[in-house]
């Protein structure tokens, strides 16, 4: 419950601050929002699963979005930037709908 107020209260003030994000850092923005929809919804899975620990959610949660941007940032060096973005995206969009069919499963089993 603290955490579902937490993130209300975030968007809440996110959407009352209006930040903006510095033009170098845009293009990393979706995948690191993503990295950590990845991380979110592993941590919804592990909690229904039993297995959810804090701190190892909060590791995978900072290692995901860092990894993630790590990618696209080489890419973006190498001149592939699009193209690893695409691959973090569909890897991690991946990992996501997995995520979302086992919480599925969890919560409408017979």
């Amino acid at each position: 419950m603290i955490a579902a107020l937490a993130l209300l209260a975030g968007v809440l003030l996110g959407l009352w601050l209006d930040p903006t994000v510095p033009g170098a850092l845009q293009p990393y923005l979706p995948i690191a929002v993503v990295a950590a929809l990845d991380a979110v919804f592993g941590g919804v899975r592990a909690k229904l699963d039993r297995i959810f620990d804090d701190k190892q959610f909060v590791v995978s949660f900072i290692s995901n979005v860092l990894v993630a941007a790590l990618i696209v940032y080489v890419g973006d060096q190498l001149g592939v930037g699009s193209q690893l973005s695409t691959g973090v995206v569909v890897v991690l969009g991946v990992r996501i709908f997995g995520n979302v069919a086992a919480i599925r499963r969890h919560l409408f089993r017979a």
